[in-house]
């Protein structure tokens, strides 16, 4: 009978989650050769080189990328088991929970997340910070503890939870004209617009969408919140679109109309990603289920 040394499990769950020997060593708190020794064993017990050279950087092997998500599971369950069901109270769990998300869907579900997380866990704090490039690393190492946004490109370690699907509507003041009359594909396109994009991108679906069908509009500014562009189009005669699920929630606040945008456009799925070093912990699996029956309805 082979003889596995199974603490090797920590340092590949560590090896595999960082792509990197001197970030898996100071996550395990050994020394870069040291770890550099460990990655030797494994690549001799596993048949496999795990991780090899790219540019300056590692990346995963398909073998590693294959059982990534395998290894973290059995490095989450060993970690429980050993620490013996000494899982502390969620009443008494004083902590902070950083959720990366736009105000669009900050807005609709922030208050009621509030209220469902306080009633039980009241010492747990939430702080949410602004989209940014979105990098799987921040979720890896433990800066950003959930994303909330549209589906992308996440990295193929993570979980994801489609939360809703939804559409992009088109927004415009009360009494805006384009509410009158027959809603063309047209008509809209002959009003300025202002397009939403942290990044400052003229150009997304709905311009994709109006190309498609021979049609063109004119964008006269980009703005890096849906708030922001709901402020400018009820005191204008801009138009902008934005995910329906946010403008319900402005037009309760703002004087503000939406109605479904006459073009086809493709469907919006509104997720929530994790790193698999959560799934078992208490306080974050509270967060994703009150997020989950917030979205859901």
């Amino acid at each position: 009978m082979t003889t596995v040394d199974w603490n090797l499990l920590p340092s590949l769950h560590a090896l595999l989650d960082e792509a990197s020997v001197s970030r898996a060593a100071r996550r395990m708190g050994v020394t870069v050769p040291s770890m550099s020794r460990v990655l030797g064993r494994l690549r001799v017990a596993l048949g496999d080189p795990l991780l090899v050279r790219a540019g300056r950087a590692l990346v995963p092997t398909a073998y590693a990328t294959a059982v990534r998500d395998r290894v973290a599971r059995l490095a989450t369950e060993g970690h429980d088991l050993l620490a013996g069901g000494h899982t502390p109270a969620l009443a008494t769990v004083a902590r902070t929970l950083t959720i990366r998300s736009n105000d669009g869907i900050i807005g609709p579900w922030l208050q009621p997340l509030l209220a469902a997380i306080r009633a039980r866990a009241p010492l747990l704090t939430l702080a949410f910070v602004a989209e940014g490039d979105e990098l799987p690393d921040e979720l890896r190492d433990g800066r950003v503890d959930l994303d909330l946004g549209v589906v992308g490109d996440a990295a193929p370690e993570l979980r994801t939870q489609v939360l809703v699907r939804d559409a992009y509507v088109g927004v415009v003041r009360r009494g805006h004209p384009f509410l009158r009359g027959r809603r063309t594909a047209r008509r809209f396109a002959s009003y300025d617009h202002i397009g939403v994009s942290r990044r400052g991108k003229l150009h997304g679906p709905i311009d994709r969408a109006l190309r498609a069908a021979g049609l063109a509009h004119t964008v006269v500014a980009t703005v890096p919140a849906a708030t922001a562009a709901a402020v400018a189009v009820a005191g204008s005669d801009c138009i902008t679109g934005l995910p329906r699920i946010v403008a319900r929630a402005l037009a309760d606040v703002l004087p503000i109309a939406w109605f479904p945008i006459p073009l086809a456009l493709p469907a919006i799925a509104i997720a929530q990603t994790w790193h698999p070093r959560f799934d078992r912990d208490p306080a974050h699996r509270l967060l994703r289920e009150c997020v989950l029956a917030i979205a859901r309805p």
